[in-house]
C-alpha cells in the first residue's frame, strides 16, 4: 500500500497524485527482512535512526501483521516508546518475525 506523504491518505499503486490534497506521490521501495524475535526491538530501532523509512510492518512467519509503525513516529524519538513496549509484548508471543520496510525511492 502507498501513502500521501503530506495527509497520509491510502493511495493505489499507479497514482501519481494524492486525489485528497494534490501532493505528487513519490514511488515507493519495499524491503523485508526475517529476524528472530530476541533481535527484533534492535532491527526496528536500527531501521528507524536510518530516517529514510516511510513505514514498519511487522508480521509472524505466517504473514500476519502484527504491528505497522508510520514513519511520522519514527522521526519524533518520544513517541517511539510506545511502539517498542508493544514490539517486547510481540516478542514474547512469536519466534520468528518478518519486518516489510517501505522506503521513498
Amino acid at each position: 500500500m502507498v501513502y500521501c506523504s503530506k495527509c497520509g491518505v491510502k493511495l493505489q499503486e499507479d497514482d501519481e497524485f494524492c486525489s485528497n490534497c494534490g501532493t505528487k506521490a513519490s514511488k515507493v521501495v519495499k524491503e523485508e527482512f526475517e529476524v528472530a524475535a530476541d533481535y527484533l526491538i534492535e532491527k526496528v530501532k536500527e531501521l528507524l535512526h536510518e530516517g529514510n523509512v516511510t513505514r514498519l510492518i511487522v508480521k509472524d512467519v505466517e504473514g500476519k501483521t502484527l504491528l505497522e509503525i508510520p514513519a511520522t513516529i519514527g522521526v519524533v524519538g518520544a513517541l517511539i516508546a510506545p511502539w517498542l513496549a508493544a514490539l517486547g509484548v510481540l516478542t514474547a508471543l512469536a519466534t520468528s518475525c518478518r519486518i516489510t520496510v517501505e522506503r521513498k525511492k
